[in-house]
């Protein structure tokens, strides 16, 4: 896939970008998670989640925060990462300006992210969070959160106990005007080993029931824990 390079606030900024067959296709763009903890946009389920968006006919784009990979720039506790994303975001629209509508997606930091950023722009009609860090980070700045979601966690997950992310989705949940779907993975931890085709079997339900992007066929295995 190509490898591309944009500007962002603290410098260039390295990607991986997939532009969609037909035209006008909707925008999809995917966080990764930690960069002080290993995190890139090659990590495993950021990789998967990128994927999701481009077997749907998303032009997609994930790339590495500043100081991650070939980014410039060093971490910066969020609000930097945040332009990042933001920038990000720009590149995208002004190369698919009739683009009709956006999503974003996020693992673990990159959800935290991920969830900032909608709050920012209003183009966003639909966001997915994967084990959201919601025993490290504050994310009381979701008031309101402007728009439906999916939330995937684990039951196994000794970074995030699962406690904390349905605590999440129930202060979310109690919000007039968006729903936020839940999904808990059986046996999955942090990072989904032996259960990526779950979370991304979820992932592929959700996005059919609200009509974003291609309908793919998801086995009734995968998600029958929902």
């Amino acid at each position: 896939m190509p490898e591309i390079i944009f500007n962002g606030p603290a410098g260039r900024l390295e990607g991986r970008y997939v532009h969609a067959k037909t035209p006008n296709a909707p925008l999809a763009l995917v966080l990764h998670p930690h960069p002080e903890h290993g995190g890139t946009m090659n990590n495993k389920i950021t990789y998967h989640m990128f994927q999701t968006f481009v077997e749907r006919g998303f032009s997609t784009l994930r790339f590495n925060f500043r100081g991650v990979g070939r980014s410039q720039g060093i971490y910066d506790r969020g609000e930097g990462e945040l332009s990042d994303a933001a920038s990000a975001l720009d590149w995208m629209q002004e190369l698919n300006p009739n683009a009709p509508y956006v999503w974003v997606g996020g693992f673990s930091f990159g959800a935290w992210i991920g969830m900032q950023l909608l709050m920012r722009r209003p183009e966003i009609r639909g966001w997915i969070s994967v084990s959201p860090p919601a025993n490290m980070y504050d994310f009381t700045f979701l008031a309101p959160c402007p728009t439906s979601g999916l939330i995937i966690q684990g039951n196994k997950d000794n970074i995030v106990p699962e406690p904390h992310a349905e605590k999440l989705v129930q202060k979310l949940r109690a919000q007039k005007g968006i729903e936020v779907d839940y999904r808990v993975v059986d046996g999955a931890n942090h990072f989904y080993n032996d259960r990526i085709d779950q979370m991304v079997g979820h992932m592929h339900d959700y996005l059919n029931r609200a009509d974003a992007g291609r309908k793919v066929v998801v086995p009734p295995k995968l998600i029958s824990a929902a």
